[in-house]
């Protein structure tokens, strides 16, 4: 499946796990690479692409290495290593703040359930900004050297990430998927929720319980207005190995 004579298909795929997902931290805007866990599930979901004939004519990234390097190996097993790449902040992580690095178990231990829920798992709720030093530091990185200092967050809820997160849909992904293409984003526990609940026009207590696996791709069938032709019954391309992880829970697949 590449083109179509209609409006084409978007694949969503969150990132094998990371080292940070597997230590259980609140990862966000830092860099931590696939862990062995990651590379596999990510050779798993390049074979389940190819086992149901899904051949994406672009992949999507954000800047992070996670993101990067599941991206590569999705296409390099499916023999699209050739195929075009498009990069974004506009895909990392949402910003964690203050949490950034720390241990989640930690922080559960030093604040009330509720709140930690929020900082978690709301729409509308953001963590403690993180320091102006540490922003510094993190925005020194050259990958960011031509982000303007308003699109630098220091912390974010799924509500801010999805507001910077709906740009690249409505004026990349959106007019590639009109023009019959296949892309392919391979983005975080996070900005793909963002992209879900807007997609399925989920409700903030819905998004709130939504769980995305990592290295299971879902695939949307979209009509020529951007509705998904079939939704969340049809979401996952790996639905037994999506509902493993799911009934884990949301720590374990590192949310």
């Amino acid at each position: 499946m590449t083109r179509t004579g209609g409006a084409g298909a978007l694949i969503l795929l969150r990132h094998g796990q990371s080292v940070s997902n597997a230590a259980d931290v609140f990862t966000g805007w830092s860099d931590a690479p696939l862990s062995e866990l990651g590379v596999a599930q990510a050779r798993g979901a390049a074979a389940t692409l190819r086992e149901l004939g899904v051949r994406p004519t672009g992949v999507h990234t954000s800047l992070l290495r996670r993101s990067i390097a599941t991206a590569e190996i999705v296409m390099d097993g499916l023999g699209r290593g050739w195929a075009p790449v498009h990069r974004s902040w506009r895909l990392n992580e949402r910003h964690y703040g203050a949490l950034t690095g720390r241990d989640k178990r930690a922080v559960a231990a030093e604040v009330d359930g509720s709140v930690f829920r929020a900082w978690r798992r709301s729409f509308g709720v953001a963590p403690p900004a993180m320091s102006e030093e540490a922003a510094v530091v993190m925005y020194a990185d050259e990958r960011y050297a031509d982000l303007p200092a308003g699109a630098r967050p220091r912390t974010e809820s799924l509500a801010d990430c999805q507001a910077r997160v709906l740009p690249y849909w409505s004026d990349v992904l959106f007019p590639r998927v009109l023009a019959g293409e296949t892309p392919l984003v391979v983005g975080h526990g996070n900005s793909l929720r963002a992209f879900v609940m807007y997609l399925e026009g989920l409700g903030p207590a819905e998004v709130e319980r939504l769980d995305i696996p990592t290295g299971v791709p879902m695939r949307y069938r979209l009509d020529r207005s951007g509705i998904p032709v079939v939704t969340n019954h049809g979401r996952y391309l790996d639905p037994v190995g999506a509902g493993e992880q799911v009934r884990i829970g949301p720590a374990a697949a590192g949310l």
